[in-house]
């Protein structure tokens, strides 16, 4: 029994001496200055980018426009989307692509695929090395709207 309690005993040592005390969690006292209210800086605001895809017969696509300019409803519409976009932009990979936002508003009742060809043409492009470019990386979509 006696060696017994020694190995307890000492365990017992063992761990109180490694035991590493840490401060309480949240506490870092830290002064903070009183600051005043952060200024609203007009170069910041970024125009709103809104891209609307209309539905006519059959799911197919009537109309595509960013921001009120009618782009057409062919293939050579999405291409002139994208080109757009890096109008808004500038280059790809400026702070101001990593801030825009694209809504997308489409109709009920438009097929899929030109949703995801709209996203894709927001997104970016795909370069001559065959790597992708970024464009936009923050796309909203609209409320949908029940068909009438």
């Amino acid at each position: 029994m006696a060696p017994m309690i020694d190995v307890v005993f000492l365990l017992l040592i063992f761990f109180m001496l490694t035991l590493k005390v840490v401060a309480p969690e949240g506490d870092f006292s830290i002064n903070m200055p009183i600051g005043a209210p952060a200024q609203v800086d007009d170069e910041l605001q970024l125009p709103p980018i809104v891209v609307r895809l209309k539905a006519g017969a059959n799911g197919q696509l009537s109309s595509l426009s960013i921001n009120n300019d009618e782009l057409g409803n062919t293939d050579l519409a999405f291409e002139q989307l994208n080109r757009r976009i890096l109008d808004l932009i500038g280059h790809p990979g400026s702070v101001h692509s990593k801030d825009m936002e694209v809504e997308i508003d489409a109709d009920y009742g438009l097929h899929y695929r030109y949703t995801v060809a709209a996203i894709s043409a927001c997104t970016g492009t795909v370069n001559a090395d065959g790597q992708p470019v970024k464009y936009i990386e923050k796309i909203n979509f609209a409320q949908p709207k029940s068909p009438e």
